[in-house]
């Protein structure tokens, strides 16, 4: 309990203050750098008041500074941590449009560059996916979970169509990252926290220039297969 009070607390202060410089920040930093090196310092502190170790496998797979579309299965609540954290690349990350609408959460985020998407499937849905593969094309990298929220059993949970059809618009490598052990430190509908390792293998870029809408599904299973076949082998240690 000790613990978890002391991370809690210091992720929260950590929330503040570095939302507030991000805020601050924002008029004179319309492209969210120093909105991402807030967030990154925000992962770096939530590990380190957990002791968390983090191994990271497979870097040197990525070639060039992108941009690129990271995707990535999703165990618990210290994925964001560890990708902020330990991912050398600038990026945004895909956020549910209801996140937005916390109260200063919500308006960081908003300041970081982070970018709204509504799951509805409505005319604004599309548009919001439009507007998002041109900033990718432009050279904006993002981080998007396909899964769509965090495994309740520890398995990968079969991934939704969304990511893939922007990768596909804005035909940007896919890079698949697969995360192992965040689970045990903080899973779904818990928020006692635990130290431990989390383990991150980086897999072979995927070029989506192949691929068509028609190909989606095609596309959906190379990376699951890739991200399954990874945290399988850094699942065993």
């Amino acid at each position: 309990m000790i613990r978890t009070i002391f991370v809690w607390s210091s992720i929260v202060i950590a929330t503040l203050v570095l939302g507030v410089l991000t805020l601050l920040t924002y008029p004179l930093d319309r492209k969210g750098r120093a909105g991402h090196h807030c967030a990154r310092l925000w992962g770096r502190i939530a590990l380190l008041a957990n002791r968390v170790k983090v191994k990271v496998e497979g870097l040197e797979n990525i070639r060039g500074k992108g941009p690129f579309i990271f995707m990535s299965n999703h165990q618990g609540s210290y994925d964001i941590f560890v990708l902020l954290g330990h991912l050398p690349f600038q990026f945004k990350w895909l956020v549910k449009k209801e996140l937005f609408s916390i109260p200063f959460f919500g308006w960081a985020m908003a300041a970081a560059g982070y970018i709204s998407i509504d799951r509805q499937g409505t005319r604004e849905t599309v548009e919001a996916m439009n507007q998002a593969a041109q900033k990718i094309r432009e050279g904006m990298s993002v981080a998007i979970f396909p899964e769509g929220s965090r495994s309740p059993d520890g398995s990968i949970q079969p991934f939704k169509k969304g990511g893939f059809t922007l990768a596909m618009k804005s035909k940007v490598p896919i890079i698949p990252i697969s995360i192992a052990g965040s689970r045990e430190i903080m899973p779904k509908d818990r928020l006692t926290a635990s130290s431990g390792e989390i383990r991150i293998r980086v897999g072979d870029p995927i070029e989506t220039e192949p691929y068509s809408l028609k190909d989606r599904t095609a596309l959906m299973e190379r990376v699951s297969e890739t991200i399954s076949k990874n945290f399988e082998l850094i699942s065993k240690g």
